[in-house]
């Protein structure tokens, strides 16, 4: 599944730092390996720290994309 066409959807735009990236782990906790997540992520620590813990916890970060100059969309593919 290519990283345009994302198996799951979540927006933690305005979720503060360590949360957002733990409801992003329990979506990923709940999708099958190979699964792509795209989630909205804030500017600043989110964007930040959420692709470095996925990518710490085995998950690859397949894209991440300005949309603007306060929001972000990350692509997961689940490990």
């Amino acid at each position: 599944m290519s990283w345009q066409r994302p198996d799951r959807k979540l927006d933690l735009r305005g979720v503060p730092c360590p949360m957002n990236y733990v409801r992003t782990k329990l979506v990923l906790e709940e999708m099958e390996e190979g699964q792509v997540l795209e989630v909205w992520l804030s500017a600043g620590e989110p964007i930040k720290n959420v692709p470095r813990s996925a990518g710490q916890d085995g998950h690859e970060v397949l894209k991440v994309l300005a949309m603007g100059e306060d929001a972000y969309r990350l692509f997961l593919r689940r490990r």
